[in-house]
């Protein structure tokens, strides 16, 4: 299943490998790159998709000049990661609107993958391709994630429509009705088949749905895509060499790649994970924020370096770390009514210190208050003065597998840190008053958790 997100890795027709435009990027990606951690044969493995929206070129002019921001752009960004063991693949889309660090501009000739990190310049995502291509997009994304890229494909309108008229259409639904001029599309509310055509103004559409953002966008994206992989599931693609042939042909037709990625390289990706079904995909979209200079634009947020630790180690954020247990027998000595609770929200879920205070009020806790972190963090973290050890063990037991933490100069405060992954307030064994606790209405997974994540088996409408 996920050799079609790879454009047909099981194919062995050798002259298709015709067809695709190799693309030598080494004078952009520069020498100063990441260490890779696996290959096409073993170990985790990243390949950048990259789609553009070239108006050259059979199939492509009908979607206007493009005057409006001249030059190629590649508004779809999604890194596709392949576990070590051949058992998952996370695809994570990177919003086109990001401002991140970027290699500077180079007498004329493109950005230069050289320049040192510090003094790269903060740019618009999509404006890396237009500046030098994938290379410029591989070493961005490389310089801001240290995360190694193994592979790249680029496809364009003409080749997106062939693939999916080769799966025979791919079914969509959209709770509300679209008109999208720019994009040259119009929708009624429910559930289609689209074709070719009518699938790629769905994928374009932006401003004229939801909020208009390109976040909104990729929700999209990312659902029709986990259509795709249901829909050339359910037509057994793989089982018929007819229909795979004519996939495989519009995809490398309209196909750039990078010189080593052949048609053997993808053969022996697509063995290494033909066991993997659309339960084992996942979407993700890096985490973004406000951008205090611009109000159209966004930044990755701090959960983001999360989400790129968890490619970088060949976590499966999808599963979340085992809940941990309060191990401490030694009596309590200290009553709940006699500590001053401070509780700090570094999760970035809403409401998740709220709900603990709840469960620490009912307790005998007096009076326990709350505040918003500045950061993030993961688990729970107790900071206390060194003579409130006694206190902070009391606390302590109502956080199963907290962190103890002395800190000078807290005074009375026992100072409780939840962060994400962080579990709901438990019963203390020396707890006052019979209240129950509060059925916890507020979670967040553990590990790389508050990140939200779409599996290619849900359900096209949800």
């Amino acid at each position: 299943m996920v050799a079609l997100l790879v454009f047909g890795m099981a194919g062995t027709y050798a002259k298709l490998n015709g067809n695709i435009d190799r693309l030598d990027i080494s004078a952009w990606v520069g020498k100063d790159r990441p260490t890779p951690s696996g290959n096409v044969d073993s170990g985790p493995l990243n390949i950048l998709l990259m789609g553009s929206d070239v108006r050259q070129g059979a199939g492509n002019e009908e979607y206007g000049s493009g005057d409006w921001e001249p030059g190629q752009h590649s508004d779809t960004n999604i890194l596709m990661h392949i576990s070590g063991d051949r058992e998952s693949v996370t695809m994570v889309s990177i919003p086109r609107d990001s401002m991140v660090p970027s290699p500077p501009e180079s007498g004329g000739e493109g950005c230069n993958g050289d320049i040192p990190e510090e003094q790269w310049e903060v740019r618009q995502w999509n404006k890396n391709f237009n500046l030098g291509g994938p290379g410029c997009v591989i070493r961005t994304l490389e310089g801001n994630t240290d995360i190694f890229i193994n592979h790249f494909a680029v496809v364009d309108f003409s080749g997106f429509k062939g693939m999916v008229d080769a799966l025979g259409g791919v079914p969509v639904c959209t709770p509300v009705a679209i008109d999208d001029p720019q994009a040259e599309f119009t929708l009624a509310a429910g559930r289609h088949t689209l074709n070719g055509e009518q699938a790629l103004g769905y994928v374009r559409t932006r401003k004229s749905v939801g909020d208009g953002s390109d976040i909104g966008r990729i929700k999209r994206q990312q659902a029709f895509l986990s259509s795709v992989a249901q829909q050339a599931t359910d037509s057994k693609l793989l089982l018929r060499p007819d229909k795979l042939l004519r996939f495989l042909g519009a995809a490398t037709s309209s196909l750039q790649m990078d010189e080593d990625f052949g048609l053997g390289p993808m053969k022996t990706i697509a063995e290494s994970v033909k066991g993997i079904g659309v339960d084992k995909i996942q979407f993700v979209t890096v985490p973004t924020e406000a951008y205090p200079e611009d109000d159209n634009r966004v930044q990755w947020a701090p959960a983001a370096d999360q989400l790129w630790e968890a490619i970088r180690t060949d976590q499966d954020i999808s599963k979340p770390a085992p809940k941990p247990s309060h191990s401490d027998t030694t009596p309590l000595t200290v009553s709940p009514d006699e500590i001053r609770v401070e509780v700090v929200n570094n999760s970035g879920v809403v409401g998740l210190a709220k709900q603990a205070l709840e469960g620490l009020r009912v307790q005998g806790f007096v009076d326990p208050t709350s505040s918003n972190g500045t950061g993030f963090s993961d688990g729970v973290v107790i900071e206390h003065s060194p003579d409130k050890a006694d206190s902070a063990r009391t606390v302590a037991a109502a956080f199963p597998g907290a962190t103890l933490k002395p800190v000078s100069d807290m005074g009375e405060r026992v100072r409780v840190i939840l962060g994400k992954g962080a579990p709901a307030v438990a019963e203390v064994p020396n707890r006052l008053g019979d209240e129950p606790l509060p059925k916890p209405t507020v979670t967040t997974t553990p590990s790389v958790g508050g990140i939200e994540t779409r599996k290619a088996d849900q359900d096209l409408c949800s």
